[in-house]
């Protein structure tokens, strides 16, 4: 009789090896930017101190601009004035991540990793590559086929990005993360040049499939691949504290 196929997890158990490392997964609906920012901020206080483990935040926000630490004295990619942002009621926000400046808002997936990179992967550079290559591999459960651009970050499908990269890390822990766009109203990027890179278009999962995708499958797609490409173990965690509160 065949035998199932063993997953990594018992692969590793079978050969008395330490199982991967906990990944909390948290999924928290629509937050503030300005919420979201102090939830990091916390978080990664807490896992310099080695309180909690590894983390995983997804959210959605609302209409929002943010600056990079590239545009925080520069705002030339930014199209709009700040009075006709506040008339389609798009907040401006400035941040400590790298990049320059982009766009959240509804039907977006922002991802936060919240993970501690030592002992093993203190490399800013495959870090940002590992974080491609975890939506890349994520997008393909939908029929969609995305790679790298030559001198850029994100996920890209030919000259249209899918998906954006700004993070930040701090004694190798990280914060920020990632923005894939699934169902996102694409018409506000043109309030911006998106990442300050001129003549390059913005796509979506909806665009590019024909059909609305549920933000639900695409969060589980991503966790997966995050999982495997950062060698981590997932274990969802109930969440869902309009102050952006974390149950541990």
């Amino acid at each position: 009789m065949n035998e199932e196929p063993r997953t990594v997890f018992e692969e590793r158990r079978t050969k008395n090896e330490e199982p991967f490392p906990v990944l909390h997964v948290h999924r928290l609906g629509v937050v503030p930017y300005g919420e979201a920012l102090e939830l990091q901020s916390r978080l990664v206080e807490q896992r310099k101190a080695g309180e909690i483990p590894d983390q995983l935040i997804f959210l959605e926000h609302p209409p929002v601009i943010t600056l990079g630490v590239r545009s925080r004295h520069e705002r030339s990619n930014i199209l709009e004035t700040p009075a006709g942002l506040a008339a389609r009621g798009v907040e401006l926000f400035e941040t400590g991540r790298g990049g320059d400046v982009t766009y959240h808002g509804p039907g977006q997936l922002v991802g936060y990793p919240i993970l501690d990179l030592k002992p093993d992967r203190c490399d800013v550079h495959r870090y940002v590559r590992d974080l491609e290559e975890a939506l890349i591999r994520a997008v393909a459960a939908f029929g969609v086929t995305a790679g790298r651009s030559p001198g850029l970050t994100g996920a890209w499908v030919g000259d249209a990005k899918l998906a954006a990269i700004g993070v930040r890390i701090a004694r190798w822990v990280t914060s920020h993360g990632f923005a894939l766009n699934v169902t996102t109203n694409l018409e506000h990027f043109s309030l911006i040049v998106p990442c300050g890179i001129a003549g390059k278009e913005v796509t979506s999962l909806e665009r590019l499939t024909g059909r609305p995708v549920p933000m639900a499958d695409v969060q589980a797609a991503v966790a997966q691949a995050f999982a495997a490409v950062f060698d981590r173990r997932i274990v969802e965690r109930a969440t869902a504290e309009p102050s952006g509160a974390l149950s541990q």
